[in-house]
């Protein structure tokens, strides 16, 4: 696959704009934010809000035919064939706190005339961009992905037990969220599991090959457009948790290299069946088991 700026469509003018929110991003970060709640927890910041304004208008600029579907409200020409789905700040509790680890997320579907609207497009192009690390992750349908200009692949690790995971948690209502029974197993069965408060740029690392894995419940077509993209076209698979076709709407992401897929979908599987489960040792017990690891290593 070529990834030759000539031959892309969208991904150029979309990385120019993704670039410049990012820019402003830092500029906000550097200034110091000011937040406010959109729920229990969940920050909205003035940077979300008047980055998602900056490329609303870019985008109107750049593709006046396209529509676009935004975290902070925009609802602009949906009834168009293409439709951009923006996040001007995946990671805002990050950002909120000055964590420097979130991006701009921005992905384009195609809906066909006459296509049902309970029904998703096909996605066409991708970019996330880490305005921190200055990390531009790009991908449009056929062409594969990059990171800043090279091609990215997803890592060939076969098993779990050697996988690092990603996972993240909701910003609100988290005592509804069944994920942190989730957590526990995953990390008694893999290499580790990290939790590093943006999912677009989860989905990012499992196609450039840093994770082998990412799973979450709850998430939005904004999250999840660009960075889908990209790990398809990285040699990857998104699902459900049942391995079921992945859907924009959907309350479940499971995206890996596809090799340990299959393992993955079983371990969900039993989950949700409250199989094989892995009992968390009592204080006596964990105190015991230090006991014998202490001995053995005096021996």
């Amino acid at each position: 696959m070529n990834n030759s700026a000539t031959q892309l469509e969208w991904v150029p003018k979309a990385s120019a704009i993704a670039r410049e929110a990012g820019e402003r991003l830092r500029e906000f970060l550097a200034q110091g934010v000011a937040t406010e709640y959109k729920g229990d927890v969940d920050l909205v910041t003035v940077a979300d809000r008047t980055v998602e304004k900056l490329i609303r208008t870019r985008l109107a600029e750049s593709f006046p035919d396209h529509g676009m579907y935004g975290e902070e409200g925009t609802r602009e020409r949906l009834d168009q064939q293409y439709r951009w789905y923006v996040d001007p700040l995946d990671g805002t509790t990050n950002f909120a706190h000055g964590i420097p680890h979130f991006c701009v997320s921005m992905g384009l579907e195609h809906r066909t005339p006459g296509l049902a609207a309970d029904q998703d497009g096909q996605l066409v192009a991708g970019v996330i961009y880490n305005p921190m690390l200055d990390e531009l992750f790009t991908a449009e349908r056929g062409q594969g992905a990059s990171l800043n200009g090279r091609p990215i692949h997803v890592s060939r690790v076969p098993d779990l037990a050697e996988s690092l995971v990603a996972t993240g948690f909701p910003s609100r209502k988290r005592h509804d969220s069944p994920n942190i029974h989730f957590y526990q197993e995953f990390t008694l069965r893999s290499h580790g599991v990290r939790r590093a408060g943006s999912a677009a740029l989860d989905l990012a690392y499992v196609a450039c090959g840093r994770f082998e894995a990412f799973w979450e419940f709850h998430l939005n077509p904004w999250d999840t457009a660009a960075g889908v993209l990209l790990l398809q076209e990285s040699g990857g698979r998104v699902t459900d948790f049942s391995s079921g076709p992945f859907q924009l709407n959907s309350r479940e992401v499971l995206a890996s290299n596809g090799l340990i897929h299959e393992e993955l979908t079983r371990l969900f599987e039993d989950l949700f069946a409250g199989r094989n489960l892995t009992p968390i040792p009592s204080p006596r017990e964990f105190a015991a088991r230090r006991a014998l690891k202490q001995l053995a290593s005096e021996e």
